[in-house]
């Protein structure tokens, strides 16, 4: 086996990605479409896009059931895999995707960059993965798209559209108008049509409570930072992996560099822990970013909730399916029995918080708690409300097909892209 295929494997066992069942879809409705705006798909923690090598080896979307993106732009849909950084915080992931999106380079902000102590100015898009976004066609109708997130990718694209929507009164106050970022002057909530959210912790996740206790937090934070500075800057590595941090000093040239650079970027990244995808997950910084984000009125929501866990009610606990994952088995056992409360976010976790995908709460992945929500009714798909979709079978790498069965995976997603192209114009 080659070193390309070793560190796919490696990944996929990073991302703990399981062998379930999904629910095909929510009800048996027939879609007639009524939109064309293409589907931006937006990976999560320690993921990777469609433009990286190790894609074409282990597709993010898809997985072992094969590349997800072929399938349905084969189905007649236009679909993009976009590739930010597995490890940034969730802003730094905005700016990287609105940058990709419309062909530019990444300007993280000036306020944010000196907060941070990183670089204000990342890489450079030349030509925008989906064109012609947010400009007039000839009837005067507005590009919109789709966003659809899996775990992480799900909080990156409620950033964009926060930024999209409000920009950031921070980023206008210190910069010219003539050098601020389009993604910072707001107004542009019509370029999103519709945000989806796969297993995204909108709520964090009990996890990070054991984890925590036995300091292995700030000891798996550490280990992917030197992980990525290894790897990023390696000559084996190529294209393979792309770990976007070079805003943080980590070159994105593969094999360039020397260590003094490497290890004055790895202190860099861990004395600005605030500023990573790590502590973006933490109950701490979920809450900062919840107080930060607001829903759009004019934008539809969706939400998609799995278990790996069943309720046993004589114990009271929620104990892992058999097929779980076994490399995150232990983590749906200790997440189906604690119930306790929160002392910083005040968040009661009783028996309802009980089911969860071994990664995140069932009932974390459903909608934020400061947000309207409604159960998904095909009848009546609301906008500025997260539209709840059934929970389906399986833990937190099911719903992206890896070992999952290809008939299922991919009727899945036909069933989404087919409801989102619903959506009236």
């Amino acid at each position: 086996m080659n070193i390309k295929k070793i560190i796919s494997f490696f990944m996929a066992f990073v991302m703990a990605f399981s062998v379930c069942v999904m629910n095909v879809s929510a009800d048996d409705k027939v879609w007639e479409p009524k939109n064309d705006a293409p589907f931006v798909f937006v990976h999560g923690f320690n993921g990777w896009g469609g433009s990286e090598d190790i894609n074409g080896v282990l597709p993010y979307w898809g997985a072992t059931t094969g590349n997800l993106m072929q399938y349905l732009q084969f189905e007649g849909y236009e679909c993009y895999s976009a590739s930010v950084g597995p490890l940034n915080s969730a802003w730094d992931r905005a700016c990287e995707l609105y940058a990709q999106l419309i062909g530019a380079t990444v300007d993280y902000g000036e306020a944010h960059s000196k907060e941070f102590n990183h670089e204000r100015y990342g890489r450079t898009y030349y030509d925008p993965l989906v064109p012609d976004w947010g400009k007039l066609d000839e009837a005067g109708k507005i590009k919109q798209i789709h966003l659809i997130g899996h775990s992480f990718g799900g909080t990156t694209v409620r950033m964009l559209i926060q930024l999209l929507t409000e920009g950031s009164e921070a980023e206008r106050a210190v910069t010219p108008a003539e050098d601020l970022s389009g993604l910072f002057t707001g107004g542009k909530s019509d370029w999103v049509k519709s945000a989806t959210a796969i297993c995204t912790p909108h709520n964090s996740a009990t996890i990070y409570y054991p984890l925590k206790a036995l300091g292995l937090d700030k000891v798996v934070q550490f280990l992917s930072y030197l992980y990525v500075g290894i790897v990023g800057r390696s000559s084996i590595n190529g294209g393979f992996v792309d770990f976007h941090m070079e805003q943080f000093g980590l070159s994105e040239e593969p094999g360039s560099g020397d260590s003094v650079e490497f290890f004055k970027a790895m202190k860099n990244v861990l004395d600005n822990r605030e500023d990573s995808c790590q502590y973006d997950l933490t109950p701490e910084g979920n809450k900062k970013l919840n107080d930060e984000l607001d829903i759009n009125e004019d934008i539809y929501y969706f939400s998609y909730p799995f278990s790996t866990t069943r309720e046993f009610p004589l114990l009271g606990v929620q104990l892992p399916i058999m097929k779980t994952n076994p490399v995150i088995y232990l983590c749906a056992l200790m997440m189906g029995i604690m119930q306790f409360t929160d002392p910083y976010t005040g968040i009661v976790y009783d028996e309802k918080w009980l089911a969860n995908d071994a990664l995140v709460n069932t009932e974390s992945a459903k909608y934020p708690l400061d947000e309207p929500y409604a159960e998904f009714d095909s009848a009546n798909i609301e906008t500025g409300v997260w539209n709840v979709m059934p929970v389906s079978t399986g833990d937190h790498g099911t719903a992206i097909g890896l070992f999952a069965d290809e008939e299922q995976t991919r009727a899945f997603y036909l069933e989404m892209c087919e409801m989102l192209n619903a959506l009236p114009d």
